[in-house]
């Protein structure tokens, strides 16, 4: 009975450590916000990409081109969304023209960690930190609550061929944690009550975020994008659901007034 609980809770330790870590300089540079949030989103994102590279097979121009790619969005990042587009879309470009396999994954999953890296930074630019702290706590809560609820609770998984860890539990204790940031924020005065339900809907973007990571994993045959972070393997398992939560957020901005604005009664 130990040994299985041990085995169950073996990675928490490192799991706190290294994120522990990464959250302290992720919050340190969203306060700071400008360059610096910039050249941080900048390298995550460029990781990301090695990462990637590594996963489909093409490690051997993987950090040129991931350098190369982090300069493009940090450039990107500087100029208004209509200029930034076709930088965004570059580095997929020429990714396909020099990769042998499986260029229409590294297509499409590098045109999102791109974008993605520009919708987050666009955020913090336009709607200051409080509104990028909402995101991050959205995001974090679906993870740690889906990390525990899906351990103490158990009961049917999610999509066990592709994600055999995630749960039901663990998916609808995201939705819930997700539900109470976006009421703390409502109840605080900053929005209006559809953010409760917005909320709800980036939790769930960040969900799909992952479990597609997970998808291209089990399809390349690894468990994880690289070691990089103990406990949690690479930048890419760590920030698969920010990715999701960020793509989403900029088709929501395209749909809806962002921030909800509360209603005078």
């Amino acid at each position: 009975m130990s040994k299985a609980g041990g085995g169950q809770w073996s990675d928490l330790g490192q799991r706190l450590l290294s994120g522990g870590i990464v959250a302290c300089v992720g919050l340190w540079t969203m306060w700071l916000g400008g360059l610096a949030f910039h050249i941080l989103i900048a390298v995550i994102c460029g990781i990301m990409l090695w990462e990637l590279q590594r996963m489909i097979g093409a490690a051997k121009r993987a950090i040129p081109m991931a350098v190369i790619t982090a300069a493009i969005l940090l450039a990107a990042m500087e100029l208004p969304a209509g200029f930034a587009l076709p930088l965004l879309l570059l580095p997929a470009m020429v990714g396909v023209s020099q990769i042998e396999q499986h260029r229409f994954t590294y297509a499409i999953y590098s045109a999102v960690i791109l974008v993605a890296g520009f919708g987050l930074t666009a955020l913090r630019d336009d709607f200051g930190f409080g509104w990028m702290a909402w995101l991050a706590l959205v995001v974090i809560s679906t993870d740690i609550l889906g990390y525990f609820a899906g351990r103490f609770i158990g009961g049917p998984k999610f999509w066990p061929k592709v994600s055999p860890k995630k749960t039901w539990s663990g998916t609808l204790a995201g939705w819930i944690g997700a539900a109470i940031i976006g009421a703390v924020y409502v109840f605080n005065g900053a929005a209006g009550l559809e953010l409760i339900g917005v909320s709800i809907a980036i939790s769930m973007a960040s969900q799909l975020g992952d479990v597609s990571e997970s998808a291209l994993k089990r399809r390349m045959g690894i468990k994880d994008s690289s070691n990089i972070m103990p406990g949690h393997g690479g930048m890419f398992d760590r920030f698969d659901g920010m990715l999701g939560a960020s793509i989403f957020l900029l088709i929501i901005e395209a749909l809806v007034v962002f921030p909800p604005m509360p209603v005078s009664l």
